[in-house]
């Protein structure tokens, strides 16, 4: 199956592919990867705060489930559970053999969350659902005043970090946190 397809099949079977990688199955692993990747290198950054650190937590994790599938065991849990388990202890374990502890602050927690939010919403429901929900996702932005909606654009459609977004806007980085906030407020406000 395409990864693709398999990002978009809702009934992935992660038990099925961690027993596959204990007996040699690459794609297996490949297709856990492509189904899951971008979620747990979240769970990753939100632990370790730094995007290069978090995608080696990623790659040492894969390295991980690959050497330790064998040892998964369904009667004991989701398969699903246990891939995003040996994420989080990677990354706790990085954090702790730097000696230091991370934390992230209200708008990254906010933003992580309305990230994985997002993705995860696309993933599930049909077509025509998740059409009408992006035609009222407009309206609710076109309600917004310019400067929030600029602000929560660049942050969510381009990806740029509040400091980038300040220097964009030519506004404080105080400024632009409070509008983002403010912003996803009204936006949910909206929606419902």
């Amino acid at each position: 199956m395409p990864p693709a397809a398999a990002l978009q099949d809702d009934a992935f079977d992660h038990d099925a592919a961690l027993q596959a990688c204990a007996r040699g199955d690459r794609g297996a692993l490949h297709n856990i990867y492509e189904r899951e990747a971008r979620y747990l290198l979240g769970v990753a950054l939100r632990i370790v705060r730094d995007r290069a650190a978090a995608e080696d937590v990623l790659h040492d994790a894969f390295v991980s489930i690959w050497e330790r599938a064998s040892s998964f065991d369904a009667g004991r849990g989701a398969g699903r559970g246990w891939i995003y388990s040996i994420v989080r202890h990677a990354a706790l374990n990085r954090v702790r053999n730097n000696a230091r502890e991370t934390l992230l602050d209200e708008p990254v927690t906010t933003h992580l969350d309305a990230q994985a939010s997002f993705a995860a919403w696309r993933e599930g429901g049909d077509e025509l659902t998740r059409q009408a929900a992006i035609g009222r996702l407009g309206h609710c932005l076109d309600g917004l005043e310019p400067a929030r909606r600029a602000c929560l654009l660049h942050a969510y459609v381009d990806g740029c970090s509040h400091s980038e977004i300040a220097e964009r806007v030519q506004a404080p980085l105080g400024t632009v946190k409070a509008w983002i906030q403010r912003g996803l407020r009204a936006l949910r406000e909206c929606m419902q």
